[in-house]
């Protein structure tokens, strides 16, 4: 996999990612335990597409926000 998300879309990933992360176990102790478990699977997600750098949703509509390597 190369990666298809570049460094800005990766820092904005990840800070919402960790804030879905807390909400999601904010939502599950205070509210619903369903709705904060998909709260902080969405977030734990983005977190892992921040850290490895590739979305699947980009692969699939060619997109790539990652800056052009000279060779």
């Amino acid at each position: 996999m190369r990666p298809n998300i570049g460094a800005r879309d990766r820092m904005i990933r990840f800070g919402i990612g960790i804030v879905f992360l807390a909400a999601g176990i904010y939502v599950t102790y205070r509210v619903n335990l369903w709705a904060g478990a998909l709260i902080a699977i969405i977030g734990a997600l983005s977190v892992l597409e921040a850290v490895y750098g590739w979305c699947a949703i980009y692969a699939l509509l060619g997109k790539n926000t990652c800056p052009v390597i000279a060779d």
